[in-house]
């Protein structure tokens, strides 16, 4: 049986742990730790000691406890089976991390689902070694930095989607503007994983995002992307949106050729739509352009509601617009001028105009012949005749009696 007299590690610097291959030891065994390794040894799956850079020889003097658990004899070179790991505590920061498929998330900005890809890298290094072999190494007798990038990527890429879309939707930015804000997103992502990493004995020394990109080849994206360059276009030039529809419809009658004057319209177009379009056409398409309204609006004659010109019918009380209102306004007790119902005040002398109580002064409704807080008549009549009056009338239709102010009886 030999016995080993050197047990040593000078491997690559991505294998984070490496069991030595030769479980047979003997004492005065030389174990040599370099700078950046710490060696463990383990007799059953238990952890018996820890040594740090250097040079150490197996003996009582050392290993006091792996000697009170097998029992050897160290007056001689008594051989024993231990298994010794190296485990590299160097700090690794070239660990890479990506997206193997794009995210989905809602632009917050413009409101659309767009796929989303992340890469980056992120250093770490190994600051407890017997919870690190414990949790996550186990029966293996290699660890790379590959192992790593399998064993956690689960965990990172959860973290990197839930980080990604809270951040979107906190600071309101655009996934196409998500870029300027690399530094603050790398910061907030390593204090998220921080924790998946230290419950295994890992120090996660750094976290880093390369960059954030969305598919050129996604629907979404192209569209968005489209829409952009149409309204920054539009920002030079110098129109909206329904500025250029309103283009387009002239442009539509001018190529019909059904239509009064086209021959006119479509040298105006010609001219350059859109450039100075009002100055340089001329009378006729001028003329002919305010047939065309866009964005103005009219007041419903029966709710007085602000609705769109081309509304038939008004969308907040379902009257017809074109028909005039009726019973639907007030004459001035003062000066005789109808105003719409619902005002106040008269628009031509400024008189009040609305009804109260003769008796208790209180508001009341024009409908009402008895005010509902006193009781009191609230029906005009003529102190000649006793017909009944309107507010308006200054003479009685009936007598033709001077009407004097209201009767309280």
């Amino acid at each position: 049986m030999a016995i080993v007299d050197v047990v040593k590690y000078d491997g690559r610097p991505d294998v984070f742990a490496w069991k030595f291959p030769n479980p047979e030891l003997g004492t005065w065994t030389q174990v040599i730790v370099n700078e950046s390794q710490e060696a463990v040894l383990y007799k059953g799956g238990q952890a018996l000691d820890f040594f740090g850079p250097g040079r150490h020889t197996l003996d009582t003097a050392n290993i006091p406890i792996l000697n009170s658990l097998i029992r050897l004899p160290f007056g001689g070179r008594s051989p024993f089976a231990v298994e010794v790991w190296f485990v590299n505590k160097v700090n690794t920061l070239d660990v890479k991390w990506g997206t193997p498929t794009p995210i989905q998330l809602q632009d917050p900005k413009y409101n659309v689902f767009v796929p989303l890809r992340a890469f980056g890298q992120f250093g770490i290094r190994i600051s407890d070694s017997r919870m690190f072999l414990r949790k996550l190494v186990g029966t293996l007798t290699t660890f790379k930095s590959n192992d790593i990038i399998k064993y956690f990527r689960g965990a990172y890429l959860a973290k990197v989607k839930d980080d990604l879309s809270g951040y979107l939707v906190k600071k309101k930015i655009s996934v196409l503007e998500i870029n300027a804000y690399i530094n603050e997103i790398s910061g907030s992502l390593k204090d998220s994983i921080l924790p998946v990493f230290s419950d295994f004995g890992i120090e996660l020394v750094n976290f880093y995002v390369n960059d954030i990109s969305v598919p050129e080849d996604d629907t979404a994206v192209i569209k968005l992307k489209d829409a952009l360059a149409k309204r920054a276009e539009m920002d030079i030039i110098g129109y909206s949106y329904t500025q250029e529809r309103s283009f387009d419809t002239l442009e539509g009658a001018a190529t019909n050729q059904g239509a009064g004057a086209a021959p006119v319209m479509g040298a105006g177009l010609g001219l350059g739509m859109g450039f100075g379009l009002g100055d340089n056409i001329g009378g006729a398409f001028s003329e002919m352009g305010k047939n065309i309204t866009m964005n103005q609006n009219k007041e419903c004659p029966h709710c007085r509601k602000q609705i769109g010109s081309e509304y038939s019918f008004c969308p907040f009380c379902g009257k017809d617009t074109n028909a005039t209102a009726t019973g639907n306004h007030v004459n001035c007790t003062k000066c005789g001028a109808t105003n719409n119902s619902g005002l106040k005040f008269c628009g031509q002398c400024g008189n009040s105009l609305i009804k109260t109580c003769p008796k208790c002064s209180k508001e009341v409704n024009n409908k009402q012949k008895f005010c509902p807080h006193c009781g009191n008549s609230l029906v005009k009549k003529c102190s000649s005749c006793g017909s009944e009056l309107d507010d308006s009338l200054k003479f009685c239709p009936e007598c033709g009696t001077k009407v004097e102010g209201d009767n309280d009886a």
